[in-house]
């Protein structure tokens, strides 16, 4: 039986993990693409180019904004990104607290060596020095997230990969 996570509709569900744990994939098999927002994407529409990390604090700018446009429109919303970094995910808790939305934290704990095979099948890799950073970055996250004040942290394994998202009326 798949694991259920049950979140109101006013509801930032920020994805967490490294680079190839699957979190785009995760995303796009579960919920319309207006409703992801990625910094990926953000990326792509800055730049033409996924993968320019020379153009990261346009892409998180534009990234915010449009959560924060979501959030005071009321909308559900998916924040698409690898919310590695404590700051991006006290920003997001933020945005979520300024608009009453629940702020529910969706964390990959992807083996390292999967997110890497997985990053070889990708058209936008990452480059392989970024693998072992991220994978120590998700560490200090899974210790750390518990005591930064989310509504709701689930943690994915491989196995959870099926899990159902419930968006539920109050």
């Amino acid at each position: 039986m798949p694991l259920r996570v049950s979140v109101p509709p006013r509801t930032l569900l920020v994805l967490c993990g490294p680079a190839g744990s699957g979190k785009s994939t995760f995303a796009a098999q579960r919920f319309s693409t207006t409703t992801v927002i990625s910094s990926d994407h953000c990326r792509a529409l800055i730049c033409d180019d996924a993968t320019n990390q020379q153009v990261n604090r346009d892409t998180f700018d534009l990234f915010y904004y449009i959560i924060n446009k979501r959030l005071f429109l009321g909308r559900f919303t998916v924040a698409d990104s690898t919310a590695l970094y404590p700051e991006a995910r006290r920003r997001l808790r933020e945005l979520a607290r300024r608009h009453g939305f629940l702020a529910c934290l969706l964390i990959f704990n992807i083996a390292q060596e999967t997110c890497e095979q997985r990053n070889q099948l990708r058209d936008r890799k990452v480059e392989a020095k970024v693998m072992p950073y991220h994978a120590a970055l998700l560490q200090q996250t899974l210790r750390d997230a518990p005591n930064e004040g989310w509504d709701q942290i689930h943690i994915l394994s491989e196995e959870d990969m099926d899990v159902v998202i419930e968006i539920h009326r109050l």
